[in-house]
This record gives structure tokens, sequence and C-alpha cells, in this order.
């Protein structure tokens, strides 16, 4: 009886621990806090660069080793996110090899590089009076809860990471325009801000949602001539190295068609690319962005931490939690110079009270400690209306301490010149303090301009126009169909009736002798049956034109229309399904001519006419069509622009049997064999063979 509540009780220890190392992966390694915009490692390295900040370089081994003291986990995690912090370009300095953000190559040694806080830094990040402390994982120092920094770190860094159930991807943004962006918000002004890489490349934000859309980041290619392309910005997440990687895979898998790729990174990226014979820049610089990373797409997720839980707001709500913080830190400041101000202020009027009433001369009588306090608080008294409080004991034992010497040069003009700075600071100060939204607004542009030229934008935005992969595939695959054996694919490598040049990413329009059509991928082998009437590559704007036997009637329909929809791999019909319907003649384009010839009947004036498809209206794939004539056709021959027969094209021919009936079981046909005419959009797409069967009456 005591195993279900051993199990419960085993079942209450893992979900608290669960829950434990769930919270602490969340808000102390991988999601950033709103308020510095930094992870714990980060908020530690660069406390402990500022604990040991003296102005000039530090080893990075040696700044490893310190922050240690305050992260409880090993050296190479801290030297990574060094590394990556410095890389940003915003709060540490570099000396030596930190890598490259171009080409993926790693730092040196931590032993062999340097670093310091940055002016930026030292400026905006770091304030004793408004810093919350706690005690390190071992106790033995303090550590800061957030730093109180000044800028938007978390849009200007941006951030990546995984924790237990969710992940953050923030987008780095632009210097200037983050400070722009929250002066129009203390102005109460719309804005807009959107993503800035330090690869450069180019970004389409039109999905942006507010940092929790899409993205689509391409590398910026120059054609330096039809033969040659440079790629001079590699996309954001990525690497020459993965580039390359990417487009030498493309050439393997007959994508793109390229001679030699060279890379020539070193401060700027410098990617040169030959391409082969017959191909040109135009065209394969569409194709890199579809099958290589020269595009890629990249989904912003901004998860914080905010008010100790995870929050995923949106990037404008970030910016105006930023900003409100700016100008209550600010506000903070003020209040705290103020005051240090007014104690100034009130310590040098005690002075010169002390020493211009010669208020000292008075305890010179004195015997004891309490009689000459007693006295100078006694000879304060008369003028604690100019006094910035009342006296305290603290106040008597520092003008105690005054040496006879500094009372004795004492310069009271001096001293009044420095009381009446004193008393121009601290109205100065009231004066910010009544109008926080202009001092903050002036705080802004003063680092706009003293920081704002280092940080230009590096990402060009721009509107994509999708590329269509099926445009830009090359057709290196040359499907073919076997009547005889009823096979179509591209491994169909026998003598082939219909051999077409395709991609992979075509589809392939199939239309059967009775009437049934289906639209198929690129298959590499695959039996379609000996009765295929026309296949060819899907191409929505080819007109079609149509003439059918409606085989109850046995009476010829003639109908025009576009490529129909589909469903791929779903079989339709062109015509209603009869066992005596069949098509008598299939041809695309514009300009379509031919000559219809009947079975000859006595007293017809003609047993033939000629049929203009332009003078039929193009409609729905279900409609029957326009009723060709009542008499039974026995051939149809298509006509060349000029009105006479194409040689070697007839498409249709019926005999008659020993009854005088059209013999239709005599007609076969020959495999689609596509033609392209000279001067005319006009395809001929199928040929019928005739198998003549004279019988004697």
């Amino acid at each position: 009886m005591e195993l279900p509540e051993q199990v419960g009780k085993l079942h209450q220890l893992f979900d608290r621990n669960f829950m434990e190392y769930t919270s602490y992966v969340i808000k102390e390694r991988a999601i950033p806090d709103i308020n510095d915009g930094l992870k714990p490692v980060q908020r530690r390295i660069l406390q402990t660069l500022f604990n040991m900040d003296d102005g000039r370089f530090q080893k990075v081994a040696n700044v490893v080793g310190d922050a240690m003291k305050l992260h409880p986990h090993g050296d190479s995690s801290i030297f990574g996110a060094l590394v990556n912090l410095a890389n940003k370009g915003f709060l540490i300095d570099r000396q030596g090899n930190f890598g490259n953000i171009y080409t993926g190559d790693q730092a040196a040694a931590p032993r062999y590089i340097e670093c310091r806080l940055s002016p930026l830094a030292r400026e905006t990040l770091f304030n004793k009076d408004l810093t919350e402390y706690v005690p390190s994982y071992d106790g033995r120092l303090q550590e800061p809860v957030t730093l109180p920094a000044k800028l938007p770190f978390l849009l200007l860094h941006g951030a990546e990471g995984i924790a237990v159930g969710m992940a953050t991807k923030i987008m780095p943004h632009n210097f200037c325009e983050l400070l722009e962006a929250q002066i129009k918000i203390l102005k109460n002004e719309s804005f807009e801000i959107y993503p800035d890489f330090p690869q450069g490349g180019l970004l389409d934000v039109s999905g942006y949602n507010h940092g929790n859309g899409r993205l689509k980041c391409r590398a910026k290619i120059v054609e330096a001539n039809e033969k040659t392309i440079h790629i001079k910005e590699v996309p954001y997440g990525t690497t020459t190295e993965s580039l390359i990687d990417s487009i030498e895979k493309a050439t393997r898998a007959g994508k793109i068609k390229i001679v030699s790729i060279n890379d020539y990174t070193a401060e700027e990226v410098e990617i040169e690319i030959k391409l082969a014979r017959g191909v040109y820049a135009k065209d394969t610089i569409e194709a890199l962005y579809a099958f290589s990373d020269c595009e890629i797409p990249i989904s912003p997720n901004l998860m914080l931490i905010k008010d100790n839980t995870p929050q995923n707001p949106t990037v404008e709500e970030v910016l105006s939690y930023n900003t409100t913080k700016l100008a209550a830190d600010l506000e903070k400041e003020l209040e705290i110079e103020l005051g240090r101000h007014k104690e100034k202020l009130h310590l040098r009027t005690l002075e010169r009270i002390f020493i211009e009433e010669r208020i000292y001369k008075r305890i010179e009588e004195c015997t004891s400690l309490k009689a000459i306090t007693d006295t100078v608080d006694q000879g304060l008294q008369p003028f604690t209306s100019e006094l910035q409080r009342p006296v305290s004991r603290e106040d008597i034992d520092h003008l105690l301490e005054i040496k006879i010497k500094r009372i004795s040069l004492y310069d009271l003009q001096k001293q009044l010149k420095e009381i009446k700075e004193i008393k121009k600071a601290i109205k100065e100060v009231e004066n910010h303090l009544k109008d926080m939204v202009s001092f903050t607004i002036k705080y802004l542009k003063k680092l706009l301009d003293k920081y704002g030229p280092l940080y230009p934008r590096r990402t060009t935005l721009q509107a994509f126009q999708e590329v269509e992969v099926r445009k830009v595939a090359l057709s290196n695959l040359l499907v073919g169909y076997h009547r005889e054996t009823g096979m179509l694919g591209h491994q169909v490598k026998t003598d082939c009736d219909v051999a077409i040049a395709c991609s992979e990413y075509d589809r392939l329009l199939l239309i059967f002798r009775d009437g049934r059509f289906k639209v198929i991928n690129v298959i590499d082998k695959m039996f379609v049956g000996h009765d295929l009437f026309w296949v060819d590559k899907v191409d929505e704007k080819i007109v079609f034109n149509l003439i059918y036997r409606e085989g109850k009637h046995n009476v010829a329909y003639i109908k025009r229309f576009l490529t129909p929809k589909f469903i791929l791999a779903k079989e339709y019909r062109l015509f209603p399904e009869h066992k005596k319907s069949w098509i008598l003649f299939l041809q695309t384009g514009e300009n379509v001519r031919a000559r219809v010839d009947f079975m000859p009947q006595p007293r017809a004036k003609t047993n033939s006419m000629r049929v203009q498809f332009d003078d039929f209206l193009i409609k729905g794939i279900g409609a029957i069509g326009k009723r060709l004539s009542s008499r039974v056709v026995r051939r149809i021959n298509a006509l060349s622009s000029q009105g006479s027969e194409e040689e070697g094209k007839p498409v249709m021919a019926e005999q008659q049997n020993a009854s005088g009936q059209a013999d239709v079981s005599a007609v076969d046909l020959m495999p689609p064999v596509p033609v392209r005419q000279e001067n005319s959009q006009a395809t001929q797409l199928t040929l019928f063979q005739i198998k003549k069967k004279e019988k004697e009456d």
C-alpha cells in the first residue's frame, strides 16, 4: 500500500526539480532581459571588465578567469560569449584576432588576444548608484541583477538562445535608427524600425510583423561582366564558407553551371564566380537566389525576460519600454546629482559661517568634547536659514576636523565664488527635472552626434520579387515516352517517341486519346499506357485547339481552352466519356488552321472545309464545344499560315468499312512529337499514322 504514495512523492520530486531546471535555463542562461538586453554570462563579462578597467587592454584569458568568479560555468562558454559580444562592435574594444564574421574563422587562443570596455560602454552601461547587486553563486562577490543600460541593447545587439520549451531569435538593429526612434517616441510621433545586420546584404522586411514574422535576406551580388559574378555581402547567419558550400552543392545537383568559384575575402567579402559556356550572369544570379544560400529565410521570435517572466512583445513595445526606462534612470541620476550638489553647498556654507563668524574661537576655553560640540551647535543656530538642512553631529565633526592651516589661509571670495557655481548647478539640475522629456531628447542627440557616424546602416532594405524556381531551373532532364512499352520518365533510355527537356521542378501535362488528362511531376520512370496522345510541360498561357469525336452521335466538336486548373495526379476529362469518343485533332497556340475532309456523300457540293480556330471563343475546360458538322469526319490536315497543307502533317483519318460506315478502329496513333514552328506561336504536337485498309466492294 506504500507504493502509490512513494510514486506520488517521486512525481513531485521530478516536477519540482524539472521546474527549477527549466526556470534556471530560461532566466539564467538562454533568454535575455529586457532591461539591459543581456544574458547573465554577458552581464558578468561586462561587470568583470568594469571591475578590471584601468583604460588599458586586458588579456582575454585574465578576463575569462575573473569572470569565472561570477559565472558558475566553464571558461570555454565565457570565452565564446566574450568573442561573440566583442564582434558585435559596440561594448568591447578588441586587439588581436577575434575571428572573422564573414568567413567564420575562429578567434585566436585567449592568451593571445586582448580587450577592454569601449567608451560607449563606459558612458551608457554602468552606474553604481542605480545598480542593484546580489551575492554571486558562491557568496564571495557581488554581481548586478541588471545593468542600468541607457541604450536598447536588446535590439541593438540582437540575441539567439534555446531554452526548455521556448527559444528566442531577436534581430540586431541600427544604432542611429534606434536612437532616432526613441526621440520620436518621446515626441509622440510614429516610427518604424527594421533590422540591420553587420554582414550587410539585402533585406525584405515586408513580413517582419514587428519582430515576430518572417524575413528574406539576400547576398549582394554584382555582375562584373556577362561571364563573371562577384558576391560582395553575405546574408545574416551565413559565412563565405557556408555560402560557397551551398553553391557547390547546387552545382553538383545540376541546378547551376559554373566553371570556378574563388574566395578572396579579407576585410570585405569578395567571392568570384566564373560561369560555364552558354550560361550568363543575369540568369545565374536568379538561380543563385533560388538554389543556394544567397537567399535565406529568417524567422524572428522576440522572446525575452520581463518582470522575471518570459514574454513575447513587439519591437515597438520593447523600444517604448527602454525609452521610458531611460527617462526614469536619467531622472534618478539627476536627483542623485541634485542631492550631492545640495550636500556640497550645505558643507561649504557651514565652513564659511564657521570660519567667517569665528565660531572656532569660542571653543578655546571648552574642556570637554560635549562642550565643544554644544558651543559649535549654538554658534551655528542663528544661521540655520542659510543652510540646506538642520545641522547634524556629522556636520559638527566635519567642522572640527578642519586644520588650522586651512582656516588661516581661508579665501572668502574664492569660497563665495564656489558657492555661487554650486547654486548655479543646482538650478540647472532642477530645470532639467522640470522637463525630463527635453533632457532625454538632448541626451540621445548627444549620443547620436558622438557615436552615430561610427555605426552606419550596413543592410539595404528592398522588396524582393519572388524567384520562380521553375523559370530559373536548368532543363537538365530529358523526359522520354516510349509507346511500345508505355513508359514515361527521364530514365527511359530506349529510342523514345517523344523527348522533352525538363527541370526537376517542371510538371507534365498528359492527354490521352480518349480525352483523359492529368498533371504529374517529372518522374524517373512510370507506366502511363500506350495511348498517350499529347505530353509537354505545363504552361498556364498555352491555348489548346481541339477537335474530338463525340461517339454517341458520331459527329465532331471543336473547342478552345487554356491550360486547365488541376490537382496533381488527379485524372480529369476534356469531353464526356464514351467508348467511341476520342481526340481527332489537337494543336496549341494562336493562328491555328486546319482542313477537315468529310466522308463523301451523294449530291454534296464539297467534301471538305477549312477551320480558323481563332474564330472560336476560348471557353472553360468543361464546355462541350461547337459542333463542326453533321457529317462524319474522314481526315484532318493542319494548314500553314499561308493556307497550304503542312507537309507530313495529316493528323486524323478514317476509312469506310464494307457497310460504308467510318471504320474508326482502323485509326492508329503515332507518338506525340513536338515540332517548333518559326514565326508562329502554334506548336504541332501530334501526328497520326494512317493504316490504309482498302476493301473491294
